[in-house]
């Protein structure tokens, strides 16, 4: 009795691996032909003059600003940032961005705020 082995080959693996590195190279052809990455969440300039050290709470924060995009602890406090940030190839670069430190307290304890759009 003979018995008969039989391989089989596949080139399934090499398919996918094809397909993926595909799916990699237009994608990046279409982000560089774009040309343009956006980063953050856009939030309200113009509530900027109502932020007040040591008065504005947290709430108020949140109600002129809605949720940040960032937060974290800066030099030991809490710290929010609100910002967008447009980077482009070809064009102009834009970016702005809000960072609000509270104190213990739940108060503003600093602020700043920094844009590229100068009107000097």
């Amino acid at each position: 009795m003979m018995i008969k082995i039989i391989e089989v080959k596949s080139d399934a693996k090499s398919f996918k691996l094809s397909y993926v590195l595909a799916m990699f190279l237009i994608s990046m052809m279409i982000m560089f032909i774009s040309g343009c990455i956006t980063l953050g969440k856009d939030f309200p300039e113009a509530n900027v003059p109502n932020v007040n050290i040591g008065e504005t709470t947290k709430n108020e924060i949140r109600r002129l600003f809605g949720s940040p995009w960032l937060s974290g602890v800066q030099d030991g406090k809490v710290a929010w940032t609100y910002g967008i940030y447009d980077y482009s190839l070809f064009g102009e670069r834009k970016a702005k961005d809000l960072v609000v430190q509270f104190d213990d307290l739940g108060k503003v304890s600093s602020f700043t705020f920094s844009t590229t759009d100068h009107d000097e």
